[in-house]
């Protein structure tokens, strides 16, 4: 990703301008676009503003945002906000971008390597990127307790290595053991004396899945762990990045 570009997202509550060339304008596609798009982000769907103003929902990674092309040939990056202060194209872009976007993050999630923690037939699951020498991953789990011990929420852990140098040989004894769940509660269980020993070799299979499983944590946006995907009570995918805490902890997990 560009500098400029980098310098776009952090001013976008101010809005930026990207102007085209004089003459470059498009009736059917603004030639702005392809800047934009050249400088990584990307254009899913116009939609109707109004006022002599075209407007595209976008998405800059996980990030939905909405461009606004003048008759002059201009791009506006930012939000459209109304008289009584409210946004007035969050609802586009939820339905063009986050809510599409949101589902196919789901369906990758689901083919991933993770560990079954909690009844498959529970009425919530929550996905975390769990590294096995994260102590606030350990946190994590133990506060989830009370609604996994119930029934009510089954967390999918998406191994990863990445904190410590036996962080992957551990995430391998977890996933290429014959209780994968087994192995995960005993690291958790265990985390203050150590967790589970180390595998002593990792196959190419479990090696492959714990690579994937990184690259999708990274394609997601997460940089630490625990990171967390899962359904509001609205039923949109969102994220949560780090240890819930207090208010947060009861909306990623649900009513005990």
């Amino acid at each position: 990703m560009s500098r400029t570009f980098s310098r776009l997202l952090r001013a976008l509550s101010a809005s930026v301008c990207v102007f085209a060339a004089q003459g470059q304008a498009d009736a059917e596609r603004p030639a702005v676009l392809d800047v934009l798009e050249a400088q990584g982000l990307h254009i899913v769907q116009e939609f109707e503003v109004g006022g002599g103003v075209r407007g595209f929902a976008a998405a800059a990674g996980q990030q939905p945002m909405a461009v606004y092309v003048t008759q002059d040939g201009a791009a506006i990056v930012g939000t459209r906000i109304g008289e009584d202060g409210v946004d007035l194209d969050e609802q586009q872009l939820q339905e063009l971008v986050a809510k599409p976007m949101g589902e196919r993050m789901w369906t990758k999630l689901e083919t991933s390597a993770w560990v079954q923690d909690g009844d498959s037939k529970a009425a919530r699951i929550i996905y975390t990127f769990s590294d096995p020498n994260c102590p606030y991953c350990n946190r994590f789990w133990q506060a989830a307790r009370p609604w996994v011990e119930a029934g009510k929420v089954q967390l999918r852990h998406v191994m990863v290595g990445i904190i410590k140098e036996d962080s992957a040989t551990k995430a391998a004894a977890i996933l290429a053991a014959k209780d994968t769940s087994a192995a995960l509660a005993e690291n958790e269980t265990n985390f203050s004396k150590g967790g589970i020993t180390p595998a002593k070799s990792v196959s190419t299979a479990v090696r492959e899945s714990l690579d994937a499983n990184q690259l999708l944590m990274m394609e997601l946006g997460f940089r630490g762990t625990p990171a967390l995907v899962f359904h509001d009570e609205s039923g949109a995918v969102q994220r949560y990045n780090g240890m819930p805490q207090g208010e947060d902890l009861t909306e990623v997990m649900g009513p005990r």
